[in-house]
């Protein structure tokens, strides 16, 4: 669906690239926190895996708009980071912020959906740095390849 919005592989392909670094950071939460995969593990992949790929979008997609209108490739890059930065670590805190306290297991019950916010929490922490760091340097790459 991606590869006809944007009429190329690359970008999904980078885009995409931000999932399995996602499931990285949650092998490594749910290790630290010693849970186990469960119902609520399986819907915060889910969940985890749409808020990945939306903060991907928005770094891929500045760098297209900037590309368009023929700004180089690492100038765009970087402008992208740049400018693209604030938004996307202003959502990451907000929905780490939001669940932090029931990846906690503070108050009652919080217990029973403590895996979907270690899930998220974990996932979202390490992808964003893989989103603010990797991708900028995988879409240099490829660029420069296809260019």
């Amino acid at each position: 669906m991606m590869a006809v919005q944007y009429e190329s592989l690359r970008n999904p392909l980078v885009i995409m690239l931000s999932v399995p670094f996602a499931l990285i950071g949650v092998v490594l939460g749910l290790q630290w926190s010693e849970l186990s995969l469960s119902m609520p593990v399986w819907l915060g992949l889910i969940m985890l895996a749409g808020i990945v790929v939306n903060n991907a979008i928005v770094l891929v997609e500045y760098i297209s708009l900037q590309l368009q209108q023929g700004v180089a490739l690492d100038a765009a890059i970087v402008e992208a980071a740049r400018l693209r930065l604030r938004p996307i670590l202003m959502t990451t805190l907000t929905t780490v912020a939001g669940m932090l306290p029931l990846a906690l297991a503070l108050g009652e019950g919080a217990e029973m959906l403590q895996p979907l916010a270690v899930t998220i929490v974990s996932g979202l922490s390490f992808s964003t740095l893989v989103t603010l760091l990797l991708i900028p340097a995988v879409y240099r790459l490829i660029g420069a390849r296809a260019g």
